[in-house]
């Protein structure tokens, strides 16, 4: 069907890998933006949430690159990585303040509004106090934003040229790989580590088929065939999960708040993780792998 000219083959790998290397240097460079523009967010924990994930997004091709890049991708990982987990306090303290907002607008008992409001309140005042802390040992956030201008520039130093298709494919495979075993593991045990450790890697898996698409290529199928109310109820239990941890740990609330918030919340978290289990089962019988 072709005319039998140079022209009409493939196109060899040799000449693609440099494109394609800088198609995801370009991709992560534009998340490294994302988080800086955001961290200048006039709304502090919006920004700080959009940053993070901006920050994991970038992170998760890094890991796609890994042993191919060259030895900076691992320090630009591990900054990156405290970057990140240096802002955890300020999303923590807001993400607990989204968690009853959305637990009050289920809840219709009076009484049970009434410990949710007055966690509310606790949570808003530790919220302000943890802002304030941040803001006044690194005002607008200008030193992270510094650090992630560092941190862009250091990303063109990288070994760009070596990723392939092939390449990119195998490491999302190796992500659904540990995916399924953080899944396996969180079924048995059940500990909040282990189904939060599911979650990241589910999502990490899903932030390089995004990367992939990103730069034009075809991302593999997911293995346990993950769908979005899945990940929804995954973002569900871990709600529930940090309700509870503010429940034991220099929690902000009253005694008596914390008692009736354990109560409230510990079998929800167990009912939210079967459901999760039996409907990830009943996607894989209804759709078994070849």
């Amino acid at each position: 069907m072709g005319s039998g000219t140079g022209n009409d083959k493939a196109t060899p790998t040799s000449v693609l890998q440099p494109a394609l290397g800088t198609a995801l240097r370009d991709y992560t460079r534009g998340e490294l933006d994302l988080a800086h523009a955001a961290l200048g967010d006039p709304d502090l924990h919006e920004g700080v949430h959009q940053a993070r994930k901006a920050i994991r997004r970038a992170r998760a091709v890094l890991a796609m690159g890994d042993g191919l890049l060259g030895p900076g991708a691992g320090l630009v990982d591990r900054e990156l990585r405290a970057l990140n987990d240096g802002l955890s306090s300020l999303r923590d303290a807001h993400a607990l303040v989204e968690v009853i907002d959305r637990l009050l607008k289920r809840e219709r008992r009076d009484d049970a509004r009434e410990v949710l409001q007055r966690a509310r309140e606790a949570a808003v005042a530790t919220r302000t106090q943890v802002a304030n802390v941040a803001t006044r040992s690194d005002p607008g956030l200008v030193s992270r934003r510094g650090m992630l201008d560092v941190l862009r520039a250091a990303l063109t130093a990288l070994d760009w040229s070596r990723p392939t298709p092939a390449g990119l494919r195998m490491a999302i495979a190796d992500s659904d790989l540990r995916s399924h075993e953080a899944r396996l593991r969180a079924y048995e045990g059940g500990d909040d580590d282990d189904w939060h450790r599911w979650r990241r890697r589910v999502r990490r898996a899903s932030h390089q088929r995004r990367a992939m698409e990103g730069v034009g290529l075809a991302a593999p199928e997911a293995s346990d065939r993950f769908d979005k109310r899945t990940t929804h109820r995954l973002g569900e239990a871990q709600d529930l999960a940090l309700l509870l941890d503010h429940c034991r740990r220099d929690s902000p609330f009253s005694k008596d708040d914390r008692d009736a918030l354990r109560a409230r919340a510990r079998p929800a978290l167990q009912r939210a993780r079967r459901r999760i289990a039996r409907q990830v089962a009943e996607r894989r019988d209804a759709c078994p792998t070849d």
